[in-house]
């Protein structure tokens, strides 16, 4: 087998050729739909991953392994500056792992962000996110704290969830242990962390306690009772289709689940009033796009400060690409910016 660092290295220069020869690489059209036209780096990775075989072909085990090891090629470099520690910490039902990323320049004032990564309940880990983690710290100049919680099928709906309050209750005994006003957070997360986050902010709000300064919600699964429009538009898209969503939530919830339950589906809660100000990102080429904008528009109607931004040539994952896709790059230090802009208390409120 080729020496990762090699394939890596192959994989970038041919990320470098020209639009055109990569759209001829992969097939010789651009990719339009929806209104919207791929990237084609990730066009030209789509077409590679089809003669791979589905995730959801694979076992839960299987799917975390070839998960790790592709991503694994598509990551970028650490931002400089930006110290990592690793710890353990309190979850729901044993010690969860977890990494701490303190920029050089953090703003004492700005608060401890927890980080839920991607992987449908299902995959990933700390590293699914570690480059993600360090432009958030860097650019926001807040600490962050991304948690390692369990996964299904092993531990199925609500174990992830509970981990992460957890950790978040952790966090918010022990700010001043990373440099932030005692008692001051945000919550964020992509994907199924996203979810995560956004049942999170919820959840304070049921128990009466504090909300969050912020929840940062990056192409969120937030409704898997039912199937919108980009469901359907994107169901073959790359590296999320239609079918692999089904088999995370097949794993993930469980036979005993309703999938209309709030703290599966966080779009279904019926009061959304004096939730945190959000920050809610999605992509274009993403069956779950529908989703992120739909809670956008429901957090606005309920008075709640939020800021909704599409990407629309990126397809869902793209916070994992930025060693490959420069334009994942881009949106990923822009996502870091808007965070940065929320906390110097510029996420205007929604027009009355």
């Amino acid at each position: 087998m080729a020496d990762p660092g090699v394939q890596k290295f192959i994989l970038k220069t041919l990320l470098s050729l020209p639009a055109p020869v990569l759209r001829l690489l992969s097939g010789g059209a651009a990719v339009y739909q929806g209104g919207r036209t791929l990237d084609p780096r990730f066009q030209f990775l789509a077409a590679g991953a089809r003669s791979m075989p589905a995730m959801s072909t694979l076992s839960p085990q299987d799917a975390r392994a070839a998960s790790a090891q592709g991503l694994a090629m598509m990551t970028g470099k650490l931002e400089p500056g930006v110290r990592i520690e690793h710890l353990t910490l309190p979850g729901a039902a044993g010690d969860l792992q977890a990494r701490a990323y303190r920029p050089a320049e953090q703003d004492s004032s700005a608060p401890l962000m927890v980080f839920a990564h991607f992987g449908g309940g299902v995959i990933g880990d700390l590293d699914t996110c570690h480059a993600f983690c360090s432009i958030l710290a860097s650019l926001a100049r807040c600490a962050v704290l991304s948690v390692d919680y369990r996964l299904a099928p092993e531990h199925r709906f609500p174990a992830g969830l509970e981990d992460m309050l957890a950790a978040w209750r952790w966090a918010r005994d022990n700010t001043a242990r990373f440099g932030a006003e005692p008692g001051r957070l945000a919550i964020g997360g992509d994907s199924m962390g996203g979810n995560f986050a956004a049942i999170l902010a919820q959840d304070m709000k049921r128990a009466g306690e504090p909300q969050p300064v912020l929840q940062l919600l990056i192409y969120p699964a937030v409704d898997v009772a039912s199937e919108t429009q980009s469901m359907t538009t994107y169901a073959d898209a790359y590296p999320l289709s239609r079918d692999t969503m089904t088999w995370f939530m097949d794993h993930y919830m469980g036979p005993e689940a309703d999938p209309a339950d709030p703290r599966l589906s966080p779009i279904r809660a019926g009061d959304l009033t004096g939730l945190a100000p959000a920050i809610i990102v999605t992509a274009g080429f993403d069956p779950l796009n529908d989703q992120g904008e739909a809670y956008a528009r429901r957090l606005k109607a309920a008075g709640v400060p939020t800021l909704y931004r599409c990407y629309d040539a990126l397809a869902h994952g793209f916070t994992a690409f930025t060693g490959a896709i420069p334009a994942a790059d881009v949106a990923c230090r822009e996502i870091a910016g808007l965070v940065r802009e929320a906390f110097d208390g510029k996420l205007a409120a929604p027009p009355a």
